[in-house]
């Protein structure tokens, strides 16, 4: 379907009205501004009267909203789901050069906070969406289309919206959500642009180590305060890595970049896995980064408080923590792997324990041998020929995990290019999508809507 210049502006225009609504969402339920968020929601109703005329409409949660457009089957028992999120991270404009919340477009730039992160992807869909009920299209199968304001919090919306999927007996064919995208120098030695899918997600645990000491007086500290022993325990949990372990995303990914990479040594390298596997392993230890948290369980300290006054000596030491946990780990053996280490380091010299906060396991694995995923990549390759296809791991959480509990055709994929500098500015400063990239997004789900 052609995408007229008036449908260009139109894209554009929504999208800036998007960005314009201040849906920032926080854990602290009073700090929210929810006003913004029914504004979001009105703009959407008058955004898109062809997709809210044509669909049966619901709330479900704090923030999700569910849009159900039925069929030609006659089968009401199962589904596909679009989904994507409407909440952002906070942005104060500290280091901005423009309003976080501008909302304009700059020399082709569309500006502004969730411009990437999710915005641009859920005004592509809606947009492909009524582009396409306009000249009478019909899905075969229910489409829903699904999404929430707490993403970005870990809320509960979309967990909810699965459990209405589960209660009512709707099997769900295919799910897609934000993740990977078209990338350059996806892997070193490869120089073909790459779509990369994400299959699987690392699991995510927040997780506090408190360390009980002798409070006192600081000028008579005890030979090991509980600030020091917090530290000694800090020093062995990121000394004492995880075992390498090779989930399937991982093995299909590099089954993909093996073949296609121009340097003899990392095609060999990483198209022989069952000879190289522990030169891999020793890789990922020297050079750290994506490599290394591909294979493993990662553990990144990112807190630490004592005491509030420079001459008292805090009771107890906190240690924050985030894991990101891969293929066979679990919260349970994070936490009980996290308290040895921290009590072997302190010994008996105080209390220690461990807190999760918050948590959830590792994704499983989506099938990359099913109709579904053909479909995926027969629209990737419609939308941009010549790419190679890749299913990958996903580091960060999404919101899709959670229809993991009901269907294994979940695939993490945001339908646009994004070059590195694009990806850096996710939670970051100067947000922005170029106008050209939404519009071949709305194109990519154009594509997708014609195959479901």
């Amino acid at each position: 379907m052609r995408i007229s210049e008036a449908d260009k502006q139109k894209i554009i225009g929504d999208m800036c009205r998007m960005i314009q609504c201040r849906t920032v969402s926080n854990l602290d339920d009073s700090l929210v501004d929810w006003e913004e968020f029914e504004k979001f929601r009105a703009l959407l109703r008058e955004c898109f009267p062809i997709v809210y005329k044509n669909c049966e409409f619901r709330r479900i949660g704090k923030s999700g909203i569910m849009h159900k457009i039925s069929g030609t089957s006659g089968d009401s028992k199962h589904a596909a789901v679009l989904m994507a999120h409407y909440d952002v991270v906070p942005a104060d404009g500290a280091g901005w050069s423009f309003d976080p919340f501008a909302g304009d477009v700059v020399d082709g730039m569309i500006r502004g906070r969730g411009a990437m992160d999710t915005k641009g992807t859920l005004c592509a869909c809606l947009e492909a969406v009524e582009l396409s009920l306009k000249n009478g299209w019909k899905p075969v199968k229910d489409l829903y289309l699904c999404f929430s304001g707490e993403e970005e919090i870990n809320g509960s919306s979309c967990s909810e919206i699965v459990d209405w999927f589960k209660n009512n007996g709707i099997t769900v064919d295919f799910v897609l959500d934000e993740g990977g995208a078209i990338v350059e120098n996806a892997f070193p030695g490869v120089k073909k642009r790459c779509a990369m899918v994400g299959t699987a997600e690392k699991g995510s645990v927040y997780m506090d180590v408190i360390v009980r000491g002798k409070p006192g007086h600081a000028s008579a500290p005890p030979v090991n305060s509980s600030v020091g022993l917090a530290s000694k325990a800090v020093c062995r949990i990121e000394k004492k890595a995880c075992k390498a372990e090779y989930t399937e995303s991982v093995k299909k990914l590099f089954k993909v970049m093996g073949p296609n990479n121009s340097i003899a040594a990392l095609k060999f390298l990483f198209g022989n896995l069952w000879c190289t596997k522990p030169l891999i392993n020793l890789a990922s230890k020297i050079l750290g980064g994506d490599l290394f948290a591909l294979l493993h369980t990662t553990t990144a300290v990112t807190k630490f408080e004592g005491s509030p006054s420079y001459n008292v000596l805090p009771l107890e030491a906190r240690v924050g923590i985030n894991l990101r946990l891969l293929g066979s780990d679990s919260i349970e053996k994070a936490e009980s792997r996290i308290l040895s280490h921290a009590k072997k380091a302190v010994g008996k010299n105080a209390e220690v324990r461990v807190e999760v906060t918050n948590g959830s396991n590792p994704s499983r694995e989506s099938d990359t041998g099913c109709p579904e995923w053909k479909m995926l990549c027969d629209v990737i390759h419609e939308t941009w020929p010549d790419i190679l296809i890749s299913p990958y791991m996903m580091m960060a959480c999404s919101d899709s995990r959670h229809y993991c509990r009901i269907t294994d055709k979940v695939y993490r994929f945001s339908g646009m290019f994004m070059s590195r500098k694009d990806r850096n500015m996710i939670h970051g400063i100067d947000e922005r999508i170029s106008c050209e990239t939404l519009v071949k997004t709305v194109d990519f789900y154009l594509n997708l809507l014609a195959r479901i």
